[in-house]
């Protein structure tokens, strides 16, 4: 299977989104080199990559109106083939936090059915295949401190004091 992608550029790097037949969002990761999440991705779903000739299901104008406040909520079809088990289910509560709020590891694990498997969820989020359209950066600590967005928590704070889920 051939998927397709594109870059739009963000304040957090390069957000490169991976799209699967049927324009189903597959995976969307940030970083400062694109080739290298078009890598990553090509070696997990095991098929060869293509850049798209247009903004495939409009996701790189929402990620723009995201980014300028203007947008709280994403409007493309997910594909979670690259989630499976406890992760899938622990990220498809995490796809279910508002705009503008957050969750503890904890509060998710609980939702899923398994509140000793906080340490769980957090994983789930640290390696989730969708970022920013699974908000894995809504999940804190149950201190209340933010911890880490793909091991950067400056990136973390930014999108939720984005979002007005935390002072600036």
């Amino acid at each position: 299977m051939t998927y397709r992608y594109t870059a739009t550029p963000t304040p957090i790097g390069a957000a490169v989104a991976v799209f699967s037949a049927g324009d189903r969002l597959v995976a969307l990761g940030t970083a400062e080199d694109p080739g290298w999440v078009v890598d990553a991705v090509a070696r997990e779903v095991r098929g060869s990559l293509a850049p798209a000739d247009a903004d495939v299901a409009g996701l790189s104008a929402q990620l723009e109106e995201y980014f300028a406040g203007e947008r709280t909520a994403f409007d493309v079809e997910i594909d979670w083939s690259l989630s499976t088990g406890f992760a899938a289910e622990a990220l498809r509560l995490v796809a279910e936090i508002p705009y503008g709020e957050t969750s503890s590891y904890g509060e998710i694990a609980a939702r899923a059915g398994r509140p000793r498997a906080a340490r769980a969820v957090g994983t789930a989020c640290r390696f989730t295949p969708i970022t920013l359209v699974v908000p894995a950066h809504r999940v804190i600590r149950s201190d209340g401190s933010v911890g880490e967005y793909a091991g950067r928590e400056d990136v973390k704070r930014f999108l939720l004091e984005l979002e007005g889920a935390i002072a600036r």
